[in-house]
């Protein structure tokens, strides 16, 4: 039974690159290709089940939402799929925000189709973490340099798209208040809040408050 999988890359080059590479495999079906996280976002939306990728490969910088932010939030709405970094950079900081935004493995781009390939059948057959060699050498070295490796990943960042106001606004969705109460409280127009709750809504791809707050909770932003 073939295997959905996607990509979310906003370089043309590296994008086409990567299609090539897993075209040559039969049993990999590409579901959809996105330029951004946004984008990623919203083609799940509007996927049946049934062609629900169960492995998306992610860039990490990318133009409106980049690669940690989406699969932050993806994976709290859609926690049965698999996250891959496929990237150029290798360093410290983005190495660790991915495996805390929930990724499955991580790859640099210039890997082989056969690494790419093997990588899916990894995460799905046998619950592996599949990391290009450099990159596990180096997350080798940054948890034995670590004190307590367990405070690194506990937690989350709100997403960075998410603005002060709009965090503010949050913070109190989460605690029950309607957009009456937050006006009063903030000193702020009923429209105005609504606009706001609407902002996040569209932002953290969310339809009620319930979401939200399961969203929040998941993310530990409370």
């Amino acid at each position: 039974m073939p295997v959905n999988i996607s990509l979310t890359e906003d370089n043309f080059i590296n994008r086409n690159t990567f299609l090539q590479k897993v075209s040559v495999y039969p049993d990999l079906n590409l579901v959809f290709t996105a330029g951004n996280g946004h984008e990623c976002l919203e083609e799940l939306k509007g996927l049946p089940q049934g062609l629900m990728p169960q492995v998306i490969f992610m860039d990490l910088e990318m133009p409106e939402m980049d690669g940690i932010e989406t699969i932050q939030i993806a994976k709290s709405i859609y926690p049965e799929i698999h996250f891959i970094v496929l990237t150029v950079f290798d360093d410290d900081e983005k190495i660790f925000e991915a495996i805390k935004a929930g990724a499955s493995g991580y790859l640099l781009k210039h890997e082989s189709a056969q690494v790419i390939y093997d990588a899916v059948i990894n995460v799905l057959d046998f619950g592996g973490a599949p990391m290009s060699p450099a990159i596990a050498r180096k997350t080798m070295h940054l948890l034995s340099k670590t004190a307590a490796p367990a405070d690194v990943i506990a937690g989350e960042l709100m997403p960075k798209m998410i603005t002060e106001r709009e965090q503010e606004i949050l913070q109190h969705l989460i605690i029950g208040w309607d957009a009456k109460r937050i006006a009063a409280g903030l000193n702020l127009s009923v429209l105005t809040v609504r606009k706001h709750i609407a902002n996040i809504y569209n932002k953290l791809h969310v339809t009620s408050r319930a979401q939200v707050i399961s969203l929040a909770h998941k993310n530990k932003w409370v």
